[in-house]
């Protein structure tokens, strides 16, 4: 049921913030552990790679699993950890696992121009690609941020996009 005032609170909205953000730091903590496992035993350390390679493990290791968690949450549970507990949930106009998919792409397309501007920068001796990737960055990160917390409706460009 789409409300077009719906007052959540901010203190809501940030308690689903900080349980989402931990919830993310463990995996990614997770993640760090698995790999340095990994490479100390199968390349006896970290390998040397090219930038387009960093670019695509930082990508399908970190970025598209979580992007899958959060779909996968917002589609069976009707949010992700954080938002179930601040005791909100995510509302579907017509609910398909598409338009989670897209939701949630849209709402990690930050958190992805981020990593491309930091491997970007410590591979290039040229920074203003990075620089821009990651102005582009917090831009749209605090674009959906404004609009999930201080819109009337509370949605933000993901819920547009995917029509929610």
């Amino acid at each position: 049921m789409f409300l077009k005032i719906n007052p959540i609170p901010l203190k809501k909205r940030m308690k689903e913030i900080a349980y989402d953000y931990l919830f993310i730091l463990c995996y990614l903590i997770g993640l760090f552990v698995l790999a340095m496992i990994f490479y100390s035993i199968v390349f006896r350390g970290i390998p040397e790679m090219e930038e387009s390679a960093a670019q695509l493990v930082a990508t399908m290791t970190s970025v598209l699993p979580i992007i899958f968690i959060f779909s996968y949450l917002d589609f069976t549970k009707n949010g992700s950890f954080g938002k179930r507990k601040a005791g909100l949930q995510v509302v579907y106009q017509k609910k398909t696992i598409g338009a989670s998919l897209l939701r949630n792409v849209v709402k990690f397309i930050p958190w992805q121009l981020g990593h491309m501007g930091t491997i970007h920068g410590m591979y290039s001796e040229e920074p203003t690609g990075a620089i821009l990737l990651s102005v582009t960055s917090i831009l749209s990160a605090l674009v959906l941020f404004s609009m999930a917390t201080y819109r009337k409706d509370k949605r933000h460009l993901g819920d547009f996009i995917a029509q929610m």
